[in-house]
């Protein structure tokens, strides 16, 4: 039986919308597959891991569709047809917990499951909080945070993104607990407060799915499910159980000492010294003096890297250690031209934020011992 006759892209480009939930080995063999459902000239794909979901829809026009509904291996369908030429018509026949994946004289038979075998993570049936704002803006926001979610902490309020909206204000926050990336923007609807924290999985996927246009994304915000819906793709996801920390007694204020940067001079600087820095620790130290920011990194083999910047400063000295990781990504991920660094004392976080942004985005970075 003939399901889909295709030009390859129209089943590639949903699939490659999909595939980055499955996981390539799960105790659950089924979720390293992909649900593919025809109806009329609808085609559906679905991906999940129980947590988060990806569901896709396209309209095939120069098909010939039956209805049905079947589970295969995602990567080996991917892999499939992205071999093909893009000019290429694909064929998808099924018969007998088999579809063969026709082009050409390219024949591909591959094992499929029932698709009523999947399991699929069901919307929350209950209000939610629904914000509609640009898909530029969400992606933005999650791009200018999401490098400081830590990764398999036992915190596991911290392997995540925290979302708030408070009246007009929509902010996003993430946390190592070494660093700290925050960022905000107004959007046009006023709302109650509600916050709520994405999985670092969902949060991955949605950069990579939202677009850089002002086309708009719907957020359905629930207690313990967060539904996104885009172009023609819906994400719903869990969110994660806990309390995330209160960001507002870790961003500091009143910072006397302040060095403004070219962002660029500052990130190649950094590059150059973290050569000779300690594989293990990463440490940096930042040396203020009248005039002068000096970069110094040392390793185990007592090999040392210099690099001096000059600046506007005339306040009292400082010497100060950093991970000189968690200052690359902060540089690597900002956009503008200046960055402005305020410092307390030798014990005290780091402050950095971006001139042309206000108060819309902060990151802090605690200092370590070198």
């Amino acid at each position: 039986m003939i399901i889909i006759r295709s030009q390859r892209d129209r089943i590639l480009e949903p699939l490659q919308s999909v595939i980055g939930i499955v996981e390539r080995r799960h105790t659950l063999p089924i979720l390293s597959n992909v649900l593919i459902e025809t109806e009329g000239t609808n085609l559906y794909m679905t991906a999940t891991d129980l947590e988060v979901q990806v569901k896709t829809k396209s309209t095939l026009t120069e098909q010939v569709i039956e209805k049905s509904s079947l589970t295969l291996s995602a990567r080996k369908l991917y892999d499939i047809l992205k071999s093909f030429p893009v000019e290429s018509v694909i064929t998808f026949e099924a018969k007998d917990n088999r579809l063969t994946v026709r082009s050409g004289k390219g024949r591909f038979s591959l094992q499929t499951l029932p698709g009523g075998d999947f399991p699929q993570v069901s919307v929350v049936n209950e209000p939610g909080k629904v914000i509609t704002l640009s898909q530029k803006l969400l992606k933005g926001l999650l791009e200018k945070v999401q490098f400081a979610m830590a990764m398999q902490d036992v915190r596991y309020y911290l392997n995540g993104t925290l979302i708030s909206v408070n009246e007009n204000q929509l902010t996003v926050v993430a946390t190592d607990g070494h660093r700290l990336s925050y960022a905000t923007e107004k959007i046009s609807e006023h709302h109650d407060k509600i916050e709520l924290i994405l999985p670092r999985k969902t949060v991955s996927e949605l950069i990579k799915l939202l677009s850089v246009t002002d086309d708009l994304v719907k957020m359905t915000l629930r207690e313990n499910q967060v539904v996104f819906e885009f172009a023609d793709i819906e994400l719903v996801s869990k969110v994660i159980d806990g309390k995330f920390p209160d960001y507002t007694r870790v961003i500091p204020v009143n910072y006397a000492k302040h060095i403004s940067l070219d962002r660029v001079d500052l990130l190649q600087s950094l590059q150059r010294a973290s050569i000779l820095s300690n594989e293990k620790i990463r440490g940096v130290r930042l040396l203020l003096s009248k005039n002068c920011l000096a970069i110094v990194c040392t390793n185990n083999e007592q090999e040392e890297a210099q690099e001096e910047i000059d600046i506007d400063y005339q306040q009292e000295a400082l010497d100060i250690g950093f991970n000189i990781s968690y200052l690359l990504d902060v540089l690597n991920h900002l956009t503008h031209d200046k960055v402005t660094c305020s410092f307390g004392d030798a014990n005290s976080s780091m402050l950095i934020t971006d001139p042309s942004q206000g108060d819309q985005f902060k990151y802090v970075v605690m200092p370590m011992r070198i």
